[in-house]
């Protein structure tokens, strides 16, 4: 496996754990449909949760930044697959979690959490 991919796999974990400290629970994690993917499914009270996580070595390049325009379009088309496939009709929201560290130093990952990172844009009708 890749490095990006262990440290990928090793910051979902963190972000799993996270969640779950904070009465997250956990319908799905790595989700995928096609080309459709989302990190992790949760729910939170009455709340769907669709969480993206960022997982860099260091915080030279905002992480923040690879959850661009086409990314978000992207996690938005899986949670509407993935909402209308399964019925549901709670509310929903997109949370990005940034964790920045490595499994092989010595000192703890930083997690920064954004809840309800972004809203899908408006549509209009005519």
């Amino acid at each position: 496996m890749a490095k990006h991919n262990e440290i990928g796999k090793w910051g979902e974990q963190i972000a799993y754990e996270f969640l779950v400290k904070q009465g997250y629970a956990i319908c799905e994690r790595n989700w995928r449909l096609n080309h459709l993917e989302v990190d992790i499914i949760a729910m939170k009270g009455n709340r769907i949760i669709f969480v993206e996580v960022k997982t860099r070595a260091d915080d030279e390049i905002d992480p923040l930044l690879a959850v661009n325009k086409k990314k978000r379009a992207n996690l938005i088309q899986a949670a509407k697959v993935y909402i209308e496939s399964h019925q549901i009709i709670h509310d929903y929201q997109f949370d990005v979690i940034v964790v920045i560290g490595s499994p092989l130093s010595s000192l703890p990952p930083k997690i920064d959490f954004f809840p309800d990172a972004f809203l899908p844009p408006l549509r209009t009708y005519r």
